[in-house]
């Protein structure tokens, strides 16, 4: 068996007025949220899709999908910590995550830390596997005129030869 795994994951939402923006399970103050079934968090949907790809199991909207009720509103740090469980059930842990969010605005900066800290804890590993960070499009597409958000992660995943070490589900 191959050691480690890579995965690439993406995702975008598009950004309205009254909903809250979170990204990295973090609560933004800003006038727009990010459009989408669950909390819409376009960092956490990056790295789980990146998760799941490493470890051949698919893509985040096969395993919750927005035509189930269950999901409405959910936070994508849940998600995360499911997406934790299949991996770690099929023999893998996350070795380290890179993660870059797109965003014109608001600045990210000030939240960086906490997204780690989340992301850190969700996974189940120390914060200094993670690393997120921030970038504009200078005023470039998309993310560039404040229409959306983005977000890619890339992630190392590791086999756990130790399966019985299994993740008990706490949601």
């Amino acid at each position: 068996m191959v050691p480690f795994r890579i995965g690439h994951g993406y995702d975008v939402h598009r950004l309205v007025s009254g909903r809250k923006l979170v990204l990295g399970g973090v609560e933004i103050p800003h006038e727009l949220g990010l459009l989408g079934h669950s909390d819409a968090d376009v960092l956490l949907h990056a790295v789980c899709d990146a998760i799941l790809g490493a470890i051949g199991c698919g893509d985040i909207g096969h395993h919750f999908p927005d035509s189930a009720a269950e999901f409405k509103d959910i936070s994508s740090l849940k998600l995360l910590a499911r997406v934790i469980i299949t991996a770690s059930n099929s023999g893998w842990v996350v070795g380290n995550i890179d993660a870059t969010v797109i965003a014109q605005r608001p600045k990210l900066a000030p939240h960086l830390i906490q997204m780690v800290d989340n992301i850190g804890k969700c996974c189940q590993v120390c914060s200094d596997k993670i690393n997120i960070k921030a970038t504009t499009t200078e005023k470039l597409g998309f993310e560039g005129r404040q229409e959306g958000i983005s977000a890619h992660a890339v992630v190392i995943m590791v086999s756990n030869n130790d399966h019985k070490r299994k993740v008990i589900a706490q949601l």
